[in-house]
């Protein structure tokens, strides 16, 4: 299986040089790596070269990565019947660089770009209708994102009195706890509540069998 897969990256490389950067075999599965801007193209391949034949597009999503510049990796996974066959392709971009979308391609990824807009905030050029598909209407960010607050920013609430729903901000009862995430076999780095009765007693409390 492995190498059935590792010979068709090694095609799909061969045939799109300039604009796949590389490709990796692994659980049983085939990941390749793309330009962004190159993904119309590699996905019109990918379809309609025959040693391929990825006819079917599965799903379209993103993984986060706030370190990175680009902190986006666009993933596309794709079916081929012929083959039996899945791959997935990769391709980086950041919040403000749009992916051209591959509605021209496969049809049936009009809600996925959609989809990925709505939690990531990812832009797709050439989508005819690219607005949100899941949150509210309103909605304030892209709760996908590892920036995004737990509470969210709004919440909303039937209320009672109004006899209709109400959105407001979120209010917390309580401010969020500080943890030092030390871990508990080396201490801190500070002295707990108690700890300094053992000042100056070479570590030992106090108690009454001492």
């Amino acid at each position: 299986m492995d190498e059935a897969l590792d010979r068709l990256g090694t095609t799909i490389k061969t045939a799109l040089p300039a604009s796949v950067t590389g490709y990796e075999v692994a659980y049983g599965e085939l990941t390749v790596n793309a330009k962004a801007a190159d993904i119309v193209k590699v996905a019109t391949f990918l379809r309609d070269d025959p040693a391929c034949q990825f006819i079917c597009i599965i799903d379209v999503t993103a993984v986060d990565w706030p370190s990175r510049a680009q902190r986006f990796d666009v993933v596309y996974h794709l079916l081929s019947p012929r083959l039996n066959q899945r791959i997935r392709v990769k391709v980086p971009t950041d919040e403000v660089t749009p992916v051209p979308s591959l509605i021209g391609v496969f049809r049936g990824v009009d809600w996925y770009e959609r989809e990925t807009f709505d939690l990531y905030g990812v832009l797709f050029t050439g989508h005819p209708d690219l607005r949100r598909i899941l949150t509210d209407y309103g909605f304030e960010g892209h709760p996908l994102r590892k920036d995004f607050p737990l509470t969210g920013f709004v919440e909303v609430r039937y209320d009672d009195e109004l006899k209709r729903v109400v959105y407001e901000k979120v209010r917390l009862a309580q401010e969020f706890r500080n943890f030092d995430f030390l871990s508990p076999w080396e201490g801190t780095d500070y002295v707990l509540p108690g700890d300094e009765k053992a000042k100056g007693q070479g570590g030992k409390s106090e108690g009454k069998g001492s």
